[in-house]
């Protein structure tokens, strides 16, 4: 979408505008994928929120408790066993091309 020729006009009239694409795997962004889904594994899907501000603190409380002892992902199997869960994975499953 940033190619369009209508993005090309806009950026060049609008030049304080910088656009910095990162591609989808980045490993950095994928670690924030992760993060996310822990955020919302282990408070968003078990808290009652009765309101948009109790979600809003639950949130900001979870994330404190975060960042008073974070740790660090790690990446817990090689990209060889990872490929080969994925191949048996797509070999069971119908018109997976394998």
């Amino acid at each position: 979408t940033h190619k369009t020729p209508a993005i090309k006009k806009w950026l060049l009239a609008h030049p304080r505008f910088h656009l910095h694409f990162t591609p989808t795997g980045s490993s950095w962004l994928n670690l924030v994928e992760r993060w996310f889904a822990e955020l919302t594994n282990k408070q968003i899907r078990r808290g009652v929120h009765r309101s948009v501000q109790a979600l809003e603190k639950d949130i900001r409380n979870w994330i404190a408790a975060w960042n008073t002892d974070p740790k660090p992902y790690v990446w817990t199997k090689s990209a060889d066993e990872i490929l080969e869960r994925l191949a048996s994975y797509l070999n069971r499953i119908p018109d997976s091309g394998h």
